[in-house]
Parts: C-alpha cells; sequence; structure tokens
C-alpha cells in the first residue's frame, strides 16, 4: 500500500481511537480473516517471521492472506501457520516494482509457473495508480487477469483514480476472473464504489487502511469513531462482498519508505481493532460475514 496521508485532524483523534482498541488478556477477540497483509524484507529486519505468526494469533486471525516482497516470503509465513496463512503471489521481485512491473515481459510466465505449483492461491497486490500505470489491456496487465481466471484465483488489485471507470472497465472486460478490490478504491467515496459493484459482479471488495491513519482523506467513520451512513447502507446493501485487512505498513508520515525498515506488524492489533469497533455499529449478521465469513467462502 501506498501514497498515506496523515493529517492533523486525525492526528488529533489517535487517542480516542487508541483508547477503543481490545486490552490484553487471556481471552481472544472474536476470531476474523485479515485478507491484506504483506510480508516484506524490510518487515522482517524488525519482525521475526515466529512473531508475525505470533501476532496473528494472537489477534485471533484464523484466515491470513500474505503477499510476499519478493514473492516466496509468503511461502514463509504459511510454513510456519499452515492452518491459517494463505500465499498469494506478490508480483514484486524489488522495492521499486510497484510502480513499474507492468513493463516486465517475463511476468506472466513467471506467475504461470508459480500457479502450477499449487503453492499460491491468488495474485497481487498489484498498483494500478493514475500517472504510473498503463492501459489495463497492456498484455502484461491483462494477461495476469486471464491466468487468475484460468486458476480460479483472485487477484487482488490497488486502483487509485478519481472515479471508478478504470476498474469497471477490467472488471467488465474479464468477467470470469474474481477481483478483489483493495482499500475499497483507496481514496474513492461510497457512491463510487456501490456503482462498482452494481456494475461488475465478479468484484469484492476490502476495507484495509480506511482507517484514521493511512487513506484519511476519504475515512468509512466520522470524528466520534461513527460508521458514516452512506457507508454503512453500502456494506448492508453488499453484505456479501465485503472483506477486512489490516495492510500492516508503517509509518505512514512519508511516502514509501522503503530505505528504513517497516514496523506494521507492530500496529496490526491497531489496524484490526479499529474494524473490530466501527463491525459493532452493523448488524450482527453482516458483521460476522464482513469480518470472516465472506472471506473463508472466498478463498476456500
Amino acid at each position: 500500500m501506498n501514497r498515506f496521508i496523515v493529517t492533523a485532524t486525525f492526528t488529533a483523534l489517535l487517542p480516542l481511537f487508541t483508547a477503543s482498541l481490545p486490552c490484553v488478556s487471556d481471552e481472544l477477540p472474536a476470531k476474523l480473516a485479515d485478507v491484506h497483509l504483506h510480508w516484506k524484507w524490510n518487515q522482517k529486519e524488525v519482525t521475526k517471521p515466529q512473531q508475525a505468526v505470533n501476532i496473528l494469533r494472537e489477534n485471533n486471525v484464523r484466515l491470513a492472506v500474505v503477499t510476499g516482497t519478493p514473492p516466496e516470503l509468503a511461502l514463509e509465513l504459511q510454513q510456519l501457520a499452515p492452518d491459517i496463512v494463505i500465499p498469494i503471489y506478490g508480483i514484486y521481485q524489488d522495492r521499486i516494482d510497484w510502480s513499474n512491473w507492468y513493463h516486465d515481459k517475463e511476468l506472466v510466465g513467471r506467475v504461470r509457473r508459480a500457479l502450477e505449483s499449487g503453492n499460491y492461491r491468488g495474485i497481487g497486490e498489484l498498483h494500478m495508480i493514475s500517472g504510473f500505470i498503463s492501459d489495463w489491456k497492456n498484455p502484461n496487465i491483462s494477461g495476469l487477469f486471464e491466468l487468475a481466471a484460468v486458476f480460479d484465483v483472485p487477484v487482488l488489485v490497488h486502483t487509485e483514480f478519481s472515479r471508478s471507470d478504470y476498474l469497471i472497465g477490467f472488471c467488465s472486460a474479464h468477467p470470469k476472473t474474481r477481483f478483489l478490490w483493495a482499500h475499497a478504491g483507496s481514496v474513492l467515496p461510497p457512491d463510487e464504489v456501490a456503482r462498482a459493484l452494481r456494475d461488475c459482479a465478479n468484484l469484492s471488495v476490502e476495507l484495509s487502511a480506511r482507517d484514521p491513519w493511512r487513506h484519511v482523506g476519504r475515512p468509512i467513520i466520522d470524528g466520534m469513531g461513527v460508521l458514516k451512513a452512506e457507508w454503512r447502507d453500502l456494506v448492508i446493501t453488499y453484505a456479501n462482498r465485503f472483506m477486512i485487512g489490516s495492510d500492516p505498513v508503517w509509518p505512514v508520515e512519508q511516502l514509501n519508505p522503503w530505505d528504513e525498515p517497516d514496523t506494521g506488524w507492530q500496529q496490526l492489533s491497531r489496524f484490526l481493532g479499529f474494524h473490530r469497533e466501527w463491525l459493532k455499529q452493523l448488524p450482527t449478521e453482516v458483521a460476522q460475514k464482513v469480518l470472516y465469513k465472506n472471506a473463508v467462502e472466498y478463498f476456500k
């Protein structure tokens, strides 16, 4: 995840959200599924693999979808916790690949071999950001979408555009491919997310980083921590198509701090605690779907 923006308003509100996080106790919080986890070379500098697995178990994460940078790192966590970790193939080999990955002419073949190995159950995260990415008809992009359909695995896509048209374009052109939309479009308001869900039956949405610390330009909660009415209505309407994730990338005060250790895993309880709090404001059946059941069904 990238292009995080921190505002003074939400910085001032951090004590409010920190206070609402679960306390450490012998009783585990409700089980959940985290569908957006990274395990990167610079996270390993501060968090050992077993520590990462322990953090998942302490937060009662029963299903953890992990992408590695480089991609084989996801298998490291899966080997330590095969009962909960689902590896998906991260396409980035290097620290700057997120901005130029679609130029790699060997990409589609490499991903095909990875999926053929049976070790990976998805593709992503693919950063498709205005100003960096080209037309999705590029064979290195559309080729991945076609592979996902052939192997019946989802693609985790990260788009950042002012409207949902770009996403609707490739979702509609690849109706047999399952797309999981990271951060609900990152900067998009709920009406644009709703438009994409209406137009793309093959689209599901996850709400990682839509918290008070990351994609704060379009928060799903108000300044008092209350889920905004338009987001509440949207999640209830499409209760079978929403999931949550942590996206444990930290710090957030600067653009892609690739040259320093990433302490995101140390913040996992904070990120998941945020989701637990706003989900309490939904009908119980809907909350359980978004918290856990939808992800189990999606990745089974």
